[in-house]
């Protein structure tokens, strides 16, 4: 493997991939991150099943991604729009499940990324007219309103506005029941992919100050119809949480903040082969890597969060070389732990012991 002059690999050590055992475990412990992104599980065992190597992943993801797109463009064209809207939302669920695995070949990953990207811009065209695309430096992402009369109360019709925020390896695709239990309570949702995310992974390094994103995306939803910029908040989701703890400490104009399954800190010598690939991939080597990690650390932080924060965490979420966020609800002035004993990390075993309440937790601090 090539290295720099310091002996560190200058490019990710993927050797991981062949380890014997590792392709049963990866689709076991995505199946519930299956689940909570909406796949069918039945549809994830098929694709699933005839895989003989972590390699074949990816391919197998598109060739899923394919299948829903090609049936929705039939629908369309036969103008059953809810049957093309609901399989076009299906085909970018696996476009961005395709790019999960560290995978040499970032050529396809980029090209499933932005596969995700056209789909969901298909699935909402048919689906929520309304939704706009709202993009600027560093961030690209759709806003959706609540029906209309369904805003929830407080300011004359206008919406409270949730950011959603995806983690390391994730992207707005993934969260479709985050972002239906807020529109569903009267919120609107700005879901987006940030540096190193979803259909800007390709072209940018992970930003560990994030609250600048947030910031920029807050700035972009100013004088739009409908919404509500005094009453915004933020919901980040693995990595994504920490995102949004950081701006929960930067970011004056935000009213709430809620962390699932995010880390308070990162230790590089304690991560597994996976994480440490995966972020020297979107860094652009191990030593950018580290040094990212190094900076995914909430201790000295946790002070200055003084929003509402609410910490959701499964028990059963154990990840080497990661601190849990529980520690930031003992730290955090004003912090709520919500923890699911059998739930496990993004609590894809857990769904209705924590999203309906965590969406009935931001609303209520939105509109009280």
């Amino acid at each position: 493997m090539r290295t720099t002059s310091k002996g560190t690999p200058a490019v990710p050590d993927l050797s991981f991939l062949d380890t014997p055992g590792l392709l049963p475990a990866f689709v076991e412990e995505n199946r519930p991150r299956a689940h909570g992104a909406g796949l069918d599980p039945y549809e994830y065992a098929r694709v699933t099943a005839p895989l003989t190597s972590p390699h074949d992943w990816p391919a197998a993801g598109r060739a899923a991604g394919h299948r829903h797109a090609g049936a929705a463009e039939r629908a369309a064209a036969e103008g059953r729009t809810v049957t093309a809207g609901e399989r076009y939302r299906s085909a970018a669920r696996w476009y961005h499940f395709a790019g999960l695995l560290p995978h040499p070949d970032r050529a396809a990953a980029a090209q499933a990324a932005a596969e995700a990207d056209e789909a969901m811009r298909r699935a909402l065209a048919l689906l929520d007219p309304g939704a706009e695309r709202v993009e600027g430096e560093g961030f690209a992402g759709w806003l959706r309103r609540p029906a209309a009369g369904r805003a929830a109360d407080g300011s004359g019709g206008r919406a409270p506005v949730v950011l959603v925020v995806p983690g390391m390896d994730s992207g707005k695709e993934e969260f479709h029941a985050v972002a239906d239990a807020l529109l569903a309570r009267g919120v609107a949702v700005l879901a987006v992919d940030g540096p190193g995310q979803g259909v800007l992974a390709a072209g940018s390094a992970p930003e560990p100050e994030y609250h600048r994103v947030v910031g920029r995306a807050l700035d972009a939803l100013a004088g739009r119809a409908g919404l509500d910029p005094d009453r915004t908040a933020v919901i980040g989701l693995s990595l994504g949480g920490h995102y949004a703890a950081v701006a929960a400490a930067h970011e004056p104009r935000l009213r709430a903040a809620a962390m699932v399954s995010g880390p308070y800190r990162l230790d590089w010598e304690g991560l597994v082969p996976f994480v440490t690939a995966t972020l020297a991939q979107r860094c652009g080597g191990y030593q950018a890597a580290r040094a990212f990690a190094e900076r995914i650390d909430l201790t000295a932080l946790a002070p200055a969060i003084t929003v509402p924060l609410l910490v959701v965490e499964g028990g059963e979420d154990r990840i080497p070389g990661v601190t849990a966020a529980t520690h930031l609800a003992e730290h955090a002035p004003d912090a709520e732990l919500l923890l699911v004993p059998h739930g496990n990390h993004l609590l894809g075993t857990a769904l209705p012991d924590w999203l309906p309440a965590t969406a009935d937790w931001l609303t209520a601090r939105l509109t009280g």
